[in-house]
């Protein structure tokens, strides 16, 4: 219980606070950034192949 008094009521607690939301923030965005990206990769592969074997 001592634990969560000095986390959420002490300076360093609040800023441990902090970095520890904005790295799982991070993880998030960067998640999600790299999904979309692998995403458009992906299409742009296939519609390449597709065009490529319309040409043979």
């Amino acid at each position: 219980m001592q634990l969560l008094i000095n986390l959420f009521s002490t300076d360093y607690g609040l800023q441990s606070l902090a970095v520890i939301v904005f790295i799982l923030g991070m993880c998030v965005w960067f998640a999600l950034y790299f999904k979309r990206h692998i995403d458009e990769d992906t299409k742009k592969a296939n519609a390449d192949e597709k065009k490529m074997s319309q040409l043979k």
